[in-house]
């Protein structure tokens, strides 16, 4: 099986939060672990609404950079934006969410897709993903 993290899972594995478990033990039942190139940069942003802290912020950005290392990326390219647009005409998502659902489909099945955006979660079970979520 493949694990997809997209950017909610990708920082919830390193903050003090509920959802962290959920993360880890979908790692720990996988080796296989992709995301989308985008994840990073929306991880980044994300990590600014999550502290206020500077040094909490570079800290938590070192180790979503160490997790990062370790993912396999999947690229954004245009194939992945013409399933994106595909999915977009067919599901009210935003185009990040179109993206890593876009990037998610590229990968062999089964997939496991870890997500916390509620926006993701029906549109990945309809694709037949396996959801790993709260």
């Amino acid at each position: 099986m493949t694990l997809y993290l997209d950017a909610s899972a990708l920082v919830a594995l390193h903050i003090d939060v509920a959802e962290r478990q959920h993360v880890r033990a979908a790692m720990a039942d996988d080796p296989d672990w992709c995301t989308s190139a985008l994840t990073l940069v929306e991880s980044l942003a994300l990590i600014d609404r999550v502290t206020e802290e500077p040094v909490l912020r570079q800290d938590l950005e070192d180790q979503v950079r160490l997790t990062w290392d370790r993912l396999a990326i999947v690229p954004t390219d245009q194939a992945c934006l013409d399933r994106a647009a595909r999915l977009m005409r067919d599901q009210p998502l935003r185009l990040s969410d179109a993206l890593h659902l876009a990037a998610a489909d590229r990968l062999p099945r089964p997939i496991r897709f870890v997500t916390f955006d509620p926006a993701q979660i029906l549109v990945a079970l309809s694709m037949e993903f396996d959801v790993v979520s709260t």
